[in-house]
């Protein structure tokens, strides 16, 4: 995948602008939010562990259709930084997100790939977030508190695929286009990257911050040997699937998984 300069000549000073841009409209933002929220953790009386990090929670307790509506809406603007990633791609090479490997080209290469990064991170980082809560680096991260209504589980796999796109889309593909174009080395660039991805972890604790880094370094080696985000997004969504479907089935039920 060619990391030249786009043609018609966008120059290195706009190619800058719009990576900031795009960051500022989406996970950049998240890292500075996710920042802000971890020192209120760290200064709040009590350890990290007896707080909670929430991640899918109702925005209208008691009245589940305005629920569902606040759900839906969250997880469509989520992915706006999505839609304009691919028009920034269409128009520098006329295919958009096809440019980062996100199509129907290889689908059963990637859903094989995706599922064994799923199978290979799943168990590793669970094990890495069980030990950092209970080291006192961790909030107790709860990622599901939704009512018991017939949309928890569709909305619990929408958020799923929501975040594997914009994450994969922008962290992994569209940044590290970027930072080729503008003469990053390698290396530089996976760590931009992998920083990234830790950042906007970081309301979750220091565990959340160093596991999701070390996810990045792995993402950003595998995207850079198949030249796709496609088994990425595959794997990052079962991995959250998982995660929310999982601890909605089995909070309170299994003594070794914390609960708030």
């Amino acid at each position: 995948m060619a990391d030249s300069l786009p043609q018609g000549g966008t120059s290195p000073r706009i190619l800058r602008s719009e990576t900031v841009l795009v960051l500022a409209l989406s996970l950049g933002a998240s890292g500075v939010s996710a920042l802000i929220s971890f020192v209120g953790s760290l200064t709040k009386e009590g350890g990290l562990k007896h707080q909670a990090a929430n991640l899918n929670a109702s925005h209208a307790p008691g009245r589940p259709w305005l629920d569902l509506a606040w759900q839906l809406f969250g997880i469509a603007t989520a992915l706006v930084p999505v839609a304009l990633v691919a028009h920034l791609l269409f128009r520098e090479r006329g295919t958009g997100l096809r440019t980062l490997g996100l199509d129907r080209t290889r689908p059963w290469s990637d859903l094989g790939r995706g599922v064994l990064i799923a199978a290979g991170i799943g168990s590793a980082g669970l094990a890495f977030y069980l030990v950092a809560r209970a080291v006192g680096g961790n909030l107790t991260v709860v990622p599901e508190s939704l009512p018991g209504v017939w949309w928890k589980y569709p909305v619990l796999v929408l958020s799923a695929l929501q975040n594997a796109v914009l994450e994969e889309v922008i962290v992994v593909g569209y940044l590290l286009r970027r930072l080729g174009q503008l003469g990053w080395t390698p290396m530089a660039a996976l760590v931009a990257g992998s920083v990234l991805r830790g950042s906007y972890h970081l309301y979750q604790g220091v565990g959340g911050f160093v596991g999701n880094m070390v996810m990045g370094v792995v993402f950003v080696l595998l995207y850079r040997r198949w030249q796709r985000v496609g088994p990425l997004v595959v794997a990052h969504a079962l991995l959250d699937i998982g995660a929310f479907v999982g601890y909605a089935l089995l909070a309170g039920k299994v003594s070794w998984l914390p609960t708030m």
